[in-house]
C-alpha cells in the first residue's frame, strides 16, 4: 500500500483530529452535571414520595379529627337534651331522675374522652402539616438545584457539540488528502483501537509508545518514501517524519 509522504503526514492531522472529538465525546459522557442530575433526580423523587405520604397522613388525621368532632357534638346535643328533660321538673320517678341523672353524667364523662381525642389528634395534625410544608420546602430546593443543573448540563453539552460541529467541518478536506485505500485501513484501525496512525518519533511509535526493534528501524529504513509502514507491535499506521529516527 503507497501513499506520498505528504498525504501520510495527513494522516497525523486527520488523527489528531480525531482525537479531539473522541476527547469531546468523553467529556460529553463524564458530564460532572450529569452524575449530579442522576443524585438530584434521586433525591427529588424521593422527597416527592414522601412529600405524598406526609400528606395522606394529613388528611388522614383531618378526616379522623372531624369524626371525633362529630361524635362530641352528638354526645354534646344528647347530654344537652337529657339535661333540659332533667332541668324541666316533668320527671316525677325517683328511679327514673336518678338514671337520667347518671346517663348525663356518663355523656359528660364520654364527651371529656372525646374533646381529649380530639386534641391528641389535632396536635398529630399540626405535626404531619408541618412536616408536609418542610417536605415540600425540601423537595422545591431539589427540584430548583436539578433544574440548574439540567442548565448546567445543556450549556455544556452545547459548547461540546459546537466544538465537535467545527472539528467535524475540517475532516472531509484532510480525509480527502488521503489516497482512498489508505483512509479505509486508517478508519479500520482507528474503529478497532481508537488511534488509525500515529507518529514514528525518535525509533518509538506514538501509538502504543513501543521502542522499536533494530530490525523493525532497518525495515522502515529500507522502505520506500510512500511505502505505508506500520508498527508491528499496535499494528497502526507508522508516519515517518524528520523526527522519526532514521
Amino acid at each position: 500500500m503507497k501513499a506520498a509522504p505528504e498525504a501520510q503526514k495527513r494522516l497525523l492531522d486527520l488523527a489528531e483530529l480525531d482525537a479531539g472529538l473522541d476527547r469531546l465525546g468523553h467529556r460529553r459522557r463524564t458530564l460532572p452535571e450529569l452524575a449530579e442530575i442522576d443524585e438530584l433526580s434521586k433525591q427529588f423523587a424521593a422527597l416527592a414520595t414522601r412529600v405524598i405520604a406526609a400528606e395522606t397522613d394529613a388528611g388522614d388525621l383531618a378526616r379522623d379529627q372531624a369524626k371525633a368532632e362529630s361524635d362530641v357534638d352528638t354526645v354534646r346535643a344528647r347530654a344537652e337534651r337529657d339535661q333540659k328533660r332533667l332541668d324541666s321538673g316533668q320527671i316525677a320517678s325517683p328511679r327514673d331522675l336518678a338514671s337520667l341523672q347518671s346517663e348525663i353524667a356518663s355523656l359528660r364523662r364520654r364527651q371529656d374522652d372525646l374533646e381529649e381525642v380530639v386534641l391528641e389528634i389535632m396536635e398529630r395534625r399540626e405535626a404531619a402539616e408541618t412536616q408536609v410544608t418542610t417536605l415540600k420546602s425540601e423537595r422545591d430546593k431539589a427540584a430548583a438545584a436539578l433544574r440548574a443543573a439540567e442548565d448546567r448540563r445543556d450549556a455544556a453539552l452545547a459548547e461540546i457539540d459546537k466544538e465537535a460541529a467545527e472539528l467535524r467541518e475540517r475532516r472531509p478536506p484532510i480525509a480527502g488528502d488521503v489516497p482512498a485505500d489508505v483512509l479505509a485501513l486508517y478508519e479500520k484501525l482507528r474503529e478497532q483501537s481508537g488511534i488509525g496512525a500515529a507518529m514514528l518519533h525518535g525509533g518509538r511509535c506514538l501509538g502504543c509508545r513501543t521502542s522499536l526493534s533494530i530490525a523493525d528501524l532497518n525495515r522502515i529504513r529500507a522502505a520506500a518514501r510512500d511505502e505505508v509502514v506500520r508498527c508491528e507491535e499496535c499494528r497502526r499506521i507508522l508516519v515517518r517524519t524528520g523526527e522519526s529516527g532514521l
